[in-house]
């Protein structure tokens, strides 16, 4: 059991690295803030296999994974909220009451 849960610890993470290193980096951001539901899914997972655990293995293995998993939804919200950021449009400059439109000498 704890071979078989190895196993797939090492494999995912060895497909996530591979999935995202061949991610172009113009768009990497917008996938990463997209997947916010796939790391609260991924996060939910570790929780499980925490619940399930009946050794102290399982569960340092299950803990790792759910700070991984915490790290992405926090990063991941974080970097959608700074490209909204981004879109959003800026006040105008207020007009300079000083002037009052005559031309400085």
């Amino acid at each position: 059991m704890l071979l078989t849960d190895f196993i797939i610890f090492v494999l995912s993470l060895w497909v996530g690295f591979e999935v995202i290193s061949k991610v172009p980096a113009t768009l990497h951001t917008p996938l990463m803030s997209a997947a916010n539901a796939i790391h609260g899914i991924v996060l939910a997972g570790a929780m499980l296999v925490v619940a399930q655990s009946n050794n102290v293995a399982g569960y340092i293995i299950g803990f790792v994974a759910m700070v991984f998993a915490g790290m992405n939804v926090v990063g991941g919200y974080a970097v959608t909220e700074r490209m909204l950021k981004m879109f959003k449009r800026r006040p105008a400059p207020a007009a300079d009451p000083s002037a009052n439109g005559k031309a400085s000498a």
